[in-house]
């Protein structure tokens, strides 16, 4: 009410548009309240309200970021963005805040040292950000009885980050987290070499309308070294095909998930057959439990080392990956989450499930005359 901007446009957003309602709607109701009676409307179906002298603040969903494409911000809060995307804020949000010179509230609970620890870590040392952290040992908000309580309730994982705003504590559901701690214990992040004479092998999970994503992987003696990582949005094969080829690297096998096989109606053709078109020989990895996948994964990386700055957005992935949580049940399901670091996840899964070394049987049957053959740029 108080903008001076023509047709100023506020947003609130959550990492789901049904979160968003659930959390924000009937505040958002109460406060244009008052403004009714001067001509303020209330749209329920689009979770939006009008006001008066032109100005607008409507709710979305991190789900849904083609939702907020070609839109302009004056101002933006993502509640929880530790469980958003961080490409929603790049490539979307910060776009619709430059022209109208628009701010920004980041608001949630640390889950690690993800795309909202980045954002603390500028706001420290950024004189143009304001930061506050509220631990509830130090905020008074919440008596020392409750915390007690809480403090009995909860692991110390969990106290940590619910209450003292952790961004170390471990991940509630996280499938990799003791795995990623040895390798972290171990110094087995860092900057790993690329050993230009050895073949690469990639490995993807193949995004419709969400991303893909594609480790690029060397195996050196018995170690796994997860050297580079690529994932994008809204591009065709032949932008990944360009990738591989800048990449400059030697490739062996390319591992990718059972459903590169299928027909796409529209053109009749396989994605497989898209990819061999563009020099890129897909090995299909069969269907398996994904819990299989998952422990297979595992073993993956006890054994692995992984170059933290090239593998930043994929490392964060695997940091990520974790269970659903089941309201009714009060306890996390077996299956894994689907969100922005299933992608990541579920690329090395294909991996791990699909590859096989040439020193066991099985191993030396696929290899089997293959020791004298050239390998190309894009496949043995």
């Amino acid at each position: 009410m108080q903008s001076k901007l023509v047709r100023p446009r506020f947003a609130y957003i959550a990492p789901y548009l049904k979160q968003a309602k659930t959390v924000a709607w009937d505040y958002l109701k109460d406060a244009a309240e008052p403004f009714r009676a001067h001509g303020a409307t209330v749209n329920e179906s689009e979770l939006r309200i009008d006001y008066p002298l032109g100005g607008q603040v409507r709710l979305y969903g991190a789900d849904n970021p083609d939702a907020l494409r070609g839109i302009y911000l004056d101002g933006v809060v993502l509640d929880e963005y530790a469980d958003m995307d961080p490409r929603l804020w790049a490539e979307v949000v910060r776009p619709a805040l430059t022209d109208r010179q628009g701010w920004a509230v980041f608001i949630g609970t640390p889950k690690g040292h993800n795309a909202f620890h980045e954002v603390w870590e500028r706001s420290q040392s950024d004189p143009d950000w304001y930061s506050l952290m509220l631990k509830a040992s130090e905020s008074g908000l919440i008596s020392p009885q409750e915390l007690a309580l809480a403090k009995a309730d909860l692991s110390v994982d969990q106290y940590q980050q619910e209450f003292e705003c952790s961004f170390d504590a471990a991940i509630q559901g996280a499938f990799y987290v003791r795995e990623l701690a040895r390798i972290t214990e171990e110094g087995r992040i860092g900057r790993i070499p690329i050993e230009h004479s050895l073949p690469v092998y990639t490995s993807w999970d193949l995004g419709v309308t969400d991303s893909t994503a594609i480790w690029f992987i060397q195996m050196v003696g018995k170690e796994i070294r997860l050297i580079d990582y690529h994932e994008a949005s809204g591009t065709g094969f032949d932008a990944y095909a360009k990738v591989l080829r800048d990449k400059g690297y030697l490739y062996a096998d390319h591992y990718f998930p059972h459903d590169v096989a299928y027909k796409e109606l529209t053109t009749g053709h396989s994605r497989a057959e898209t990819l061999r078109g563009l020099g890129i020989e897909p090995l299909t990895v069969p269907v398996h439990n994904v819990m299989d996948g998952i422990n297979a994964t595992r073993r993956l990386l006890d054994r692995a080392w992984i170059d933290e700055t090239r593998c930043h957005r994929g490392l964060e992935a695997l940091r990520q990956y974790r269970r659903e949580w089941d309201d009714a049940l009060k306890d996390f399901k077996q299956r894994p989450l689907h969100d922005w670091a299933s992608h990541g996840a579920d690329a090395l899964r294909c991996f791990a499930a699909g590859h096989v070394e040439p020193q066991t049987a099985r191993g030396r049957e696929r290899y089997k005359g293959r020791e004298n053959e050239k390998m190309s740029w894009m496949a043995a």
